[in-house]
This record gives C-alpha cells, sequence and structure tokens, in this order.
C-alpha cells in the first residue's frame, strides 16, 4: 500500500509538497482505513479539492508518472526524454520524487532525482531496523556513466552499469530477471492520467471498456450488476461483437456494449451510443477501477465523477471501503468537484490545493489547516472559503 509520496519542481508545484495517507490512531477508525503488516494506519482513499487550474491534477501525476517510470520505462524509446514537466520558474534544476510503500509485509521507500534529459540520482531503501539502501545510483559526470551501489538486489554488476539515463533501474532489471524488480515493476497502478493530463471520454475509451470487460466474465458481471443498482434504468448489460466498418480492414471486429431496458413489460437493448453521458462514464470508470479492487494496488483518477450524479459519488467510493468489493486494500487517489465529498470522509483523507499569483501550487491535508475542528461542518465551510481552495472571483 501506498503510505506516502512527495514531489518538487514538477508542473505547478515548485516547492516539495507531501500526500501522506498515514494516520494518527487518534483518527476513529472506519472502513476507509487499514492496518499494515508493517504496523501503520493507512488510509484507502485520499481525495484531491481545489479550484480549476490550481494544480489538483498536477498533484496526483508524480503517483502516475511512478508507476509507469518504475514498471514501464524500459520500453521507452532509448533516445526519448523522460516525459515529465518541470515548472517553469526552475527549469534548470531537476524533479525530485520520493515514496513509501509497504510490499511484502516491509516498508520500502524509493527516491528519484531527475530532469528531462536522464536520471541523476535513484535509489530503492528497505526498512529494516532502520531504512538500508538496496541500490543507490548516481550519475557520475566526469566519468559519463552512472555509478551504481546494490545490497541484495541481484542486478549483475555490467547490466547495472549499462542502464539507460531514462529508464529506471528497477524496470531495467525487471528484464533481466531480478526477483524483487520482476515483483515491483508488476501493473500495481491504474490511471485515467498521462504526461497530458485526464484521458479524456470518447466512444474509443467505451469500446475500450468494452473489450476490457469481453475478456474477463466476472469483471463484467460485476460490472453489469452495479450498473444495474445504481439506477440507472438498466436492467444489465450485453456485450456483441460487431464489424468495425474499417475500409481497410473489413475482417476488424469491436465489442459494442448494449444497455438492457424494460418498457410495459417487455426488454428492449439500446446502444451505449444512445445512453446518457452519466452511464457510459460509469461503465468506463469501472472498467478501470474493477481491476485495481480485484488485484489490490492503486487506482489515480482525475476528476473521476466527472459526468456523474453527485449521488453517485458515495456507492463508488464505498467499493473501496467494503471488504467484500475490497479484498486486496486497493487505495483510490482522486481529484474531485463534488466537495459533498467532505461529508463522506474524515479530514485527513482530504487535501486542499491551491495556487498563488506567481503560479505556484501549494497543497495541504484538511487536518493540518489551523482552527479546524473534527465537529465542524466540512462542506459548508469549504464552500465558505474558511479553508481556502476556492474559486476566487
Amino acid at each position: 500500500m501506498l503510505h506516502s509520496y512527495a514531489f518538487a519542481n514538477f508542473q505547478s508545484f515548485r516547492d516539495r509538497v507531501e500526500v501522506d495517507l498515514t494516520l494518527s490512531r487518534k483518527v476513529p477508525m472506519t472502513n476507509w482505513m487499514v492496518e499494515v503488516p508493517t504496523g501503520e494506519r493507512v488510509s484507502k482513499l485520499m481525495a484531491v479539492v481545489g479550484p480549476n487550474g490550481s494544480g489538483k491534477t498536477a498533484l496526483i501525476k508524480p503517483m502516475a508518472f511512478l508507476g509507469w517510470f518504475v514498471s514501464q520505462s524500459f520500453h521507452y524509446p532509448p533516445d526519448a526524454g523522460i516525459p515529465l514537466s518541470l515548472h517553469a520558474s526552475s527549469m534548470n534544476e531537476p524533479a525530485e520524487f520520493e515514496c513509501t510503500v509497504d510490499f511484502d509485509g516491509k516498508l520500502w521507500r524509493y527516491v528519484l532525482r531527475c530532469t528531462p534529459s536522464r536520471v541523476l540520482h535513484e535509489a530503492l531503501y528497505q526498512k529494516k531496523d532502520r531504512f538500508n539502501y538496496v541500490f543507490v545510483r548516481d550519475w557520475d559526470e566526469s566519468a559519463n556513466a552512472y555509478v551504481v551501489k546494490q545490497q541484495e538486489f541481484g542486478l549483475p554488476a555490467q547490466e547495472a552499469r549499462r542502464v539507460r539515463p531514462n529508464v529506471s533501474l528497477i524496470s531495467w532489471a525487471s528484464q533481466f530477471g531480478v526477483p524483487l524488480a520482476l515483483r515491483m515493476a508488476a501493473p500495481y497502478l491504474i490511471s485515467n492520467v498521462n504526461v497530458i493530463g485526464r484521458v479524456h471520454m470518447a466512444d474509443l475509451r467505451v469500446y475500450q471498456a468494452a473489450a476490457h470487460f469481453s475478456a474477463l466474465p466476472e469483471q463484467k458481471e460485476k460490472m453489469s450488476r452495479l450498473l444495474s443498482a445504481w439506477d440507472l434504468g438498466l436492467s444489465g448489460v450485453d456485450l456483441r461483437e460487431i464489424s468495425a466498418n474499417n475500409p481497410q480492414d473489413p475482417n476488424q471486429k469491436i465489442w459494442m456494449p448494449m444497455g438492457k431496458h424494460w418498457s410495459h413489460g417487455k426488454e428492449f437493448d439500446l446502444p451505449f451510443a444512445f445512453e446518457s453521458s452519466g452511464t457510459q462514464a460509469a461503465f468506463v470508470l469501472l472498467s478501470q477501477i474493477l481491476p485495481a479492487l480485484e488485484m489490490g494496488g492503486l487506482a489515480v483518477m482525475d476528476e473521476f465523477e466527472n459526468d456523474l450524479h453527485p449521488h453517485m459519488l458515495e456507492p463508488i467510493l464505498d467499493l473501496f471501503a467494503d471488504p467484500a468489493t475490497n479484498p486486496h486494500q486497493a487505495q483510490l487517489l482522486f481529484t474531485c468537484h463534488a466537495v459533498e465529498v467532505m461529508n463522506l470522509i474524515q479530514k485527513s483523507q482530504v487535501m486542499l490545493v491551491q495556487k498563488d499569483e506567481n503560479c505556484e501550487s501549494a497543497a495541504i491535508r484538511m487536518d493540518k489547516v489551523e482552527g479546524i475542528r473534527s465537529d465542524d461542518n466540512f462542506y459548508a465551510k469549504y464552500m465558505a472559503g474558511a479553508y481556502g481552495a476556492v474559486p476566487q472571483f
């Protein structure tokens, strides 16, 4: 599980900011929290709230970036730069990232410092009595080479020296069968954001979701049951394989979702193109969060409630709270404009984001705001501007 992450000089954040999902034992225990094998109490979710343009998406992107970098960067073109954007006022300084997770029953810390051109420093630590390095990788400018130290990592030294400047050593080592690297490079993170921003809903996303569910009958059944239970006018969802009508490939097929409806005692099917945008959005969203719930890991979702009724927020979050639907303690990190979320979760599970006149974003966990009380009406006080991070007109 993710315990915390921090970063600096990334997109609209110039100064270091930390997103901490660990909780004090003074916080009342709820189903949205879990006590992990390493002894900490960790939240299963973190909501990110703030006005448009404040940096909400930029606050969650580091985890999407690190998930890609650790697991997939080996497959990136060898001569490509690292896909990250520095703060406009610090283009000559590196970006810095750090995250702490529990994994295999142990606590780990990963550290990365890089520019769009290359990794300057990368390290992995495991906590025993204290954090001890598993590997440390540093760029030696004078030697024009990387210096890599290892303890119980297992990557042959000659291969460690050959690591490309745009690749994580973990992703690199996984290609050589290093057991720890293989486990860490597994796809534990699912996200709807990339280097540009949120991947927007479109017909293609609906067809991709349909193809996903066609290959996973159990998830397809869960999706159909949930959409029906969420009172979207559906009695179920079927999938049909049809011709793509592609002149270049007459044999190409696509999966078409069909909504099942009842009217005057008769059932009829409706292509999803004619369903509401909210129904389509919930269909695509479930194709993203059901895999996370099934395998565990982290779902990083930007504006996940987009096109959904505000009343949909609670049942979607409940999927992460309920042990029956979240048996492997998956986590959800998400931005949200539906600030009603503040009435559903603890103040320690909300990050407030705002941007100043220098186009620098800052974020603070809501329980760190001075003067906030546990018995406050968080929604009402936020809407009144008591906590900041609201639009200014």
